[in-house]
């Protein structure tokens, strides 16, 4: 088959170097892919590290975006594409309304967003990224609903690494105990359980030699500073430092005792064996172990909670496993066995060429394709409408247009 895979952005995050390394494991497979993106930092990661060839996407103003629609229906002519996968709805309708409507190319989507905003063609097959994400979509959509979780590459991510080179780069000791975070710091989705991490770290640093490294950057990186700073001056030492971004952060989780993040963060830490507290919203934090795994398995590293500051949720979590390395060792082979044998890269792979024939081969009619681009163009509308257009009359605008579409959408 020959396949363009188009994440919705190649900034540096774990869904998109998940779509990455899926592309190249379908590539290796014998398959032909492309990466089709806006250009961002994870361009070299796509041509230097993983040898796919890369197609740069013109600047958008709206979406779906005209220009892309154009350019991905002549890439899928001239390269004779024979699948499109998009990442998240406004790539998957650039595809949807040129290279499917017009040549026919069949697609694939996926939805790892927490929220599921229902604005894809039933006519596409929907991966989504957990269990329980699926199942919520599949009561209000009429589309093909299937899972796609996190795939994790267990070969380069492994416990043996060395992270000796990161800890000497920071002054981390021999005897102190380093926490780690691999994340955007990003206001949206991350800063609250960002900081949920420097306070748990800094409640228990007047008990034990720990130390917290921040590794990633986004809008929340003056904010996460600031309040290391404070934490730093009040216990007169360093406790918790920013490290910037890393785009290959394999020394960062090889260095750490504990890891403390979510989603594909979690995941990786896990495959280096390293215990894991899993964060997420409104105040969740909970340790991955035996009685916590069937819960993750099913819901999605993440969690929400039920408001308020998790810092003493952390706090506690890392005082029990800091101060017990027999149980460090325990958690993280537990750890390390969940990833291999659930969400290693190789299996992810398979499955999804797999997703990709099922498409070709249950491809829809242009009438049925037709009739849903109008609806979900309809959507779509709604929501520029609302991004760019916020004063109260437009609102009431995009309040029409939401119920018209709500109104024309296809129920089970």
């Amino acid at each position: 088959m020959r396949i363009v895979v188009y994440p919705h952005e190649l900034a540096i995050g774990g869904s998109q170097i998940n779509a990455i390394d899926l592309a190249a494991a379908v590539r290796d497979r014998g398959h032909d892919v492309w990466v089709y993106s806006q250009a961002g930092p994870l361009v070299d990661y796509v041509v230097d590290e993983k040898g796919l060839p890369f197609v740069a996407a013109r600047e958008l103003r709206y979406r779906p975006a005209p220009s892309r629609i154009a350019q991905l229906y002549q890439l899928a002519r001239r390269e004779r594409i024979d699948v499109i996968h998009g990442y998240e709805w406004p790539p998957c309708l650039d595809a949807y309304y040129g290279a499917r409507l017009l040549h026919r190319v069949p697609i694939v989507c996926t939805v790892l967003s927490m929220d599921f905003t229902p604005l894809i063609p039933t006519t596409v097959p929907l991966l989504m990224g957990t269990p329980a994400l699926a199942e919520q979509v599949a009561t209000r959509w009429a589309g093909q609903v299937g899972v796609m979780e996190p795939p994790i590459d267990t070969v380069k991510d492994r416990p043996d690494l060395d992270g000796s080179a990161f800890r000497a780069r920071h002054g981390v000791a021999a005897d102190e105990l380093l926490v780690v975070s691999v994340s955007r710091l990003s206001v949206d989705l991350k800063l609250d359980a960002l900081k949920d991490a420097i306070d748990g770290v800094a409640a228990v640093a007047d008990q034990l030699p720990v130390r917290l490294i921040l590794v990633g950057e986004g809008d929340a990186s003056a904010e996460l500073s600031q309040r290391a700073s404070a934490v730093n001056a009040a216990a007169g030492r360093t406790i918790v430092e920013l490290n910037g971004p890393m785009l290959d952060p394999r020394q960062a989780y090889a260095a750490a005792d504990v890891v403390v993040g979510m989603g594909s963060s979690a995941l990786r830490a896990m495959a280096h064996g390293k215990p894991v507290v899993v964060q997420g919203e409104r105040g969740f934090a909970r340790t991955f172990d035996r009685a916590s795994a069937p819960e993750f398995f099913h819901h999605g590293f993440y969690g929400i909670g039920s408001g308020g500051s998790a810092a003493g949720v952390v706090a506690e979590a890392l005082r029990r496993i800091l101060a017990d390395p027999v149980a460090r060792i325990d958690l993280g082979r537990l750890g390390r066995e969940a990833v291999v044998t659930r969400f290693s890269l190789d299996a992810a792979a398979d499955q999804l060429v797999g997703h990709y024939q099922a498409a070709c081969d249950s491809l829809s009619s242009r009438r049925d394709d037709l009739a849903q681009g109008i609806v979900m163009g309809v959507g779509a509308l709604a929501t520029e409408v609302r991004l760019h257009m916020p004063n109260d009359k437009r609102r009431r605008r995009a309040d029409r247009i939401d119920r018209l579409h709500a109104a024309s959408a296809p129920t089970r």
